[in-house]
């Protein structure tokens, strides 16, 4: 399983080649896009920051001081935008009572605390969690997304059963724990999973991973 799992790697970076993500001038920046890109695409997401930016609410402590209502119009091109406000105020609660109003105390916290706390907020599902720790964090956490159970059901590497926790379990005991590793290889799951392994009208001809 291990050989197969290092060969769609070795394809996958061969064709796209490295991807440098997540977009993100900093931590907290990531954190922020980690929230807004829930349901959306990142182009809308980069108007949201754009819009923070373009206002220099583009910190901490700055856009924790926002009202929910103001905060949502900023960022409203990343839709669901009331939603959205409110779960990062949610984490921003998180942030103010657990680790002191002090973010670099949170970015510092043990991983699986760090985790549990994150999945403790209204609004923050594993996905998001995994995306703050790996991307914003550096931590050795494998992102698991839609395009990541795609492709290993259709290559018959999981049943189609598998969960999140199942999937990422399978992808940490196989593939070495190594967070630039991790970030790359999601990274190009999603690459093939837009630009090949579609959900209706998948391009197997000419996929990188053809022929596994």
């Amino acid at each position: 399983m291990k050989e197969h799992l290092i060969e769609i790697y070795d394809r996958l970076y061969t064709y796209f080649g490295p991807q440098n993500w997540w977009p993100g001038e900093s931590s907290f920046e990531v954190i922020i896009g980690a929230v807004l890109t829930q349901n959306t695409n990142w182009n809308n997401v980069n108007k949201a920051i754009d819009n923070l930016k373009g206002a220099g609410f583009l910190s901490y402590e700055k856009i924790s001081s926002l009202p929910v209502g103001l905060l949502a119009e900023y960022i409203r091109p990343a839709g669901y935008y009331n939603i959205k406000a409110a779960r990062l105020h949610n984490l921003f609660s998180l942030i103010r009572e657990n680790y002191d109003n002090e973010l670099d105390q949170m970015m510092e916290e043990e991983t699986d605390n760090f985790r549990q706390a994150l999945l403790s907020v209204n609004g923050i599902g594993p996905e998001t969690a995994d995306s703050i720790l790996l991307y914003a964090a550096e931590r050795p956490v494998f992102v698991v997304d839609t395009y990541t159970y795609r492709i290993l059901v259709r290559h018959n590497l999981i049943p189609d059963d598998f969960g999140y926790d199942d999937i990422q379990q399978f992808f940490m005991d196989n593939v070495e724990s190594d967070y630039e590793l991790y970030n790359e290889y999601h990274a190009l799951l999603v690459c093939v999973g837009k630009e090949f392994c579609r959900k209706s009208n998948p391009r197997c001809s000419g996929c990188p991973l053809e022929g596994m």
